[in-house]
Formats: structure tokens, sequence, C-alpha cells
């Protein structure tokens, strides 16, 4: 498959799509045509001499400065270089490899001014899978992601290191094997490249794609629990979530009914109690309220994702042509929703691990051994599993305090707010992953309190789903390294995100 490139309607769908079949990318010919356009303008700004920052004059504090005709070019590079100081791990492949896609994506939109030499050359990228080696951190998230885009841009250029074919590689080697040359930077391409917040971006973009999918997945966990506690399906009746008129909570509502039809482990309200513990009766309430928070955060990643974030921005509808310096690469807005995004997958942790602590606690736990040990008080069982859910969702509390409401001024008080987006998104994901291995936590313990209380009870589509991680999660008959089962479990939940 092919995704095809407009720089105005790529969807985190389409994605999720690409990263799933590893498709190609593909420009379309109205895109090109805009690219050439713009470029053209660029070429007219350097045959005239006029002062424009970033094509004929230096950048930041230096933006006074004007440059030598002569040394437009090398100046490009000169910034590429200067800039390319990320420091501490880099980003996983498929976050560096969404990056060049965003960054592709957003050039088409002809505003930048770039050659198509550029665009061949970033496709090119993509589609063989040169994936530039891209360190996390050193962005302040506006002039966009200066450090992690200068990374990129070494790369394209021959000067970085990349991933390619499961190596770690000097860019420079690797396309001399596939005979194919480094780009040559030509006026304004350099800050083309690294005007924008395609770090911050494609990694809230990885974020919310394995964050929405761990949500759905979060309810067959939580399903398996309520059964296990011989949970009351009153309180998923849909005419209580209508009244309350957030869609989300509804939809949530009628996916857990769904999970729960035929179970005999349910129960009616006043059977043996009146009311569920909030953990079991407000799900759609508090796993509806996280889904209200993932697709704002769609929302506002898509118009980013389409957006033309470079400076400075090229307007030429033929008859008037304007250069115009400004800020569209703040990460402001897109820091703001990875904040959010932050909050909204901390609390499906919050939530999951008070459900795991009752199927624990013997003293809430309707008649099941303490700690779901096969012999109590020899064996720990899942004692220590609560301890490690516990301690993850309290990271998550530091983690999840906003990025976006601190800034440091930098260039000399020249750029003197900026957004901190970055730091969001990667937060976001530690955030994730923690999330993740909670509710791990949650599944193997509410797989074996099921066994416990009879899986002949179960609902037929949590029955399937014991089933099928049955063979992946075995019985706990004596104490073992758990730590193990929690990371199969953990990956297999991920994988759902780009298998489903």
């Amino acid at each position: 498959m092919t995704l095809r490139l407009t720089g105005e309607q790529l969807t985190i769908q389409d994605i999720r799509d690409f990263l799933a079949h590893h498709d190609n990318v593909e420009v379309t010919e109205d895109a090109l045509q805009r690219v050439k356009q713009s470029r053209a303008t660029v070429e007219r700004i350097i045959q005239n001499k006029e002062t424009i920052y970033g094509i004929t004059t230096g950048f930041g504090l230096f933006s006074d400065v004007l440059i030598d005709q002569q040394k437009y070019n090398q100046l490009q590079v000169n910034l590429i270089r200067s800039h390319a100081c990320g420091v501490g791990a880099p980003f996983a492949d498929n976050v560096s490899l969404v990056m060049m896609v965003l960054r592709l994506n957003t050039l088409l939109k002809g505003h930048s001014g770039v050659t198509t030499d550029l665009v061949e050359q970033l496709t090119y990228f993509i589609n063989e899978r040169i994936i530039p080696v891209i360190p996390q951190q050193g962005s302040l998230g506006a002039s966009g992601d200066l450090a992690p885009l200068s990374h990129l841009a070494l790369a394209l250029i021959g000067e970085g290191r990349v991933s390619y074919k499961g190596e770690i590689l000097d860019s420079a080697a690797v396309l001399k094997s596939l005979h194919r040359q480094p780009l040559t930077l030509q006026a304004k391409e350099g800050l083309a490249l690294i005007n924008g917040t395609q770090a911050m971006t494609a990694q809230g973009v990885i974020t919310f794609i394995e964050a929405e999918s761990l949500g759905y997945e979060a309810e067959w966990i939580a399903a398996l629990t309520h059964q296990a506690l011989n949970g009351i399906t009153d309180a998923y009746n849909e005419n209580v979530h209508i009244v309350r008129n957030f869609e989300e909570q509804t939809a949530v509502a009628r996916r857990m009914s769904d999970w729960l039809e035929g179970s005999k482990l349910t129960t009616r309200q006043g059977e043996i109690r009146v009311q569920d513990p909030y953990t079991l009766r407000c799900i759609p309430q508090i796993h509806g309220a996280s889904f209200q928070v993932f697709n704002y955060v769609r929302e506002k990643l898509e118009f980013e994702m389409n957006a033309a974030n470079d400076n400075p921005l090229i307007f030429d509808d033929g008859d008037e042509t304007l250069v115009i310096s400004g800020g569209n690469f703040h990460g402001q807005p897109v820091a703001f929703a990875l904040d959010f995004l932050k909050i909204g997958l901390s609390e499906l942790a919050n939530v999951s691990e008070r459900r795991l602590e009752r199927l624990v606690n013997p003293q809430l736990n309707g008649g099941l051994p303490a700690f779901l040990s096969p012999e109590p008080g020899l064996q720990s069982g899942a004692m220590i599993m609560q301890y490690a859910a516990a301690s993850l969702v309290s990271e998550n509390k530091t983690l999840a305090h906003p990025a976006s409401v601190d800034s440091i001024p930098s260039s000399a008080n020249q750029e003197d707010h900026v957004s901190m987006g970055t730091i969001a998104s990667r937060h976001g994901y530690q955030i994730l992953e923690n999330v993740r291995r909670v509710l791990a936590i949650e599944a193997i313990i509410a797989l074996q309190a099921v066994e416990l209380k009879g899986i002949e009870g179960l609902s037929p589509k949590t029955r399937d789903k014991y089933d099928h991680y049955r063979t992946q999660i075995p019985s706990i008959t004596e104490d073992r390294q758990f730590h193990k089962d929690i990371d199969v479990m953990a990956e297999a939940l991920k994988n759902v995100a780009y298998h489903a």
C-alpha cells in the first residue's frame, strides 16, 4: 500500500496504517507543483537581493546580520551542524520515521520554499527506511524542535547516523552503499527542515495511537475484574449514561455491557450488595473521561500534522508575493494537548491499580485467597505485583506535571518564551509505558481471579480473551518471576495497537 501525501489531509489513522503495513509514501502532483512554485519565490528573493530572515540573514539574534550571497548555501549547512546538539537516548525508530513523514507533509503545503531535491531525498529515506538517529533531549519546543530536526537533516546530507536494517551506521556509508548522493542544501532549506514541531508531534502521534488502543484494551481487562468480584451490571444501563450527556461515557458503558453479556458471574443490584465501589461502578465515567481527552488530543495533533509551521512562510497567489516572519513553529498548542494526554492516560492506571488491589485484598475480594496465593503464607502470589503497580501510578503522578507551564528564555532573549512541548511528548510516552504495565498486572491478576471463581461462568467474549491470554500467561500454581509475565502481557497489549 501507499500513503499519498498532499500536505492537507493526513490523519492519525493514516500513520497507524502506514506503520502497521510498512507502507511507502508518495507525493501527489498537486503538492509537488506547490513546492516548485514556492521555490521559485525563493529564487526571486535571492536574485533581487532582498532582506529575508533565514534566506539572506542569520538566525535568532543574528537575524539582522546580512549574509554574503555566495554563502547562502553554506549558511544552511552551518545551521544544521551547529543545531544538531541533541543529547540522551534516541527516539524509537517508529517515532523518527513518523517525524520524517510529518516534516515532508508540511513542506508539501508549499509555504517553505524548498527544492524538489529535498522532497525526493526525504521520500527516499522514508521508503528505504533509512531512519535518522535522533536524540530525544535538547528541544525547547520553539523555534520548533530545532535540535531533534537538525539530527534528521544531518542524515539527509550524509553527516549523521541512521538506523538501517537493524544496524546503526553512518548516513554517508549507507547512501554510498545504495549509490545515492547526499542532499546538497540550498538557500532556506536548512531552516525549512528544522523550524517546526515534528519531534513533539511525531512522539505525540505514536503515544496517541498506543494510548487509544490501550483504552479499549482496558475495558475487557476491567470486565474480567468485574466478573471476578461479582460486579453489578445495572450501573452500565444506557439510560444512566445518556442523561449525563457525555458521548464517550455512554460508549464505554455500552461496550462494558457488551463485554459482560451472558456472564454468570455478574450480579444485579441488591443480590449481593446494593452498590459496587467506584472503581467498578464508575468505569464508564472514568474511562469515558479519558476518551474525551483522547478525542481532544486527536484533533489538535491532526491540525498540527497538516500545518505550515515553518518560518518565514511564503505566500504567492500569482498576484502578490508575501514572505512573512511569524511564529507557527511555537509548540504551545501541541504542548497543552500532550500534557492533557498525560493526565488522561495516568487516570487509566490509577483506577486499574485500585481494581487489582480489590482482587488481591482478602478484605475486599469476596472470598478469594489473599493475594490469590496458591498456598497463602508459603507462596506470596500476586502480593508484590500490586506493589509494582502502586509504584508505577505514583511515578506517573510526577511525570504528569505539565511541561507546558515552564519556559526558559533562549537566543539572548530573542526567543524569550518556549513551549517545552517535546518534554511533554517524551513524558507522555513514559506514562503510557507505565500505564500499559499496570493494566498488564491487572490482566494477569484478573485472569487468575476468574479462574478461581470459575471460568465456565465468564461471558463468551471475555472467555475468548481468557483462552487467548492463557496461552501466554500460565496459571499461578506457584511463585515465579512475575516480571516476565508482566513484560509478555505488556508487549501483547502494545502490539494490538498496530495489528487490530
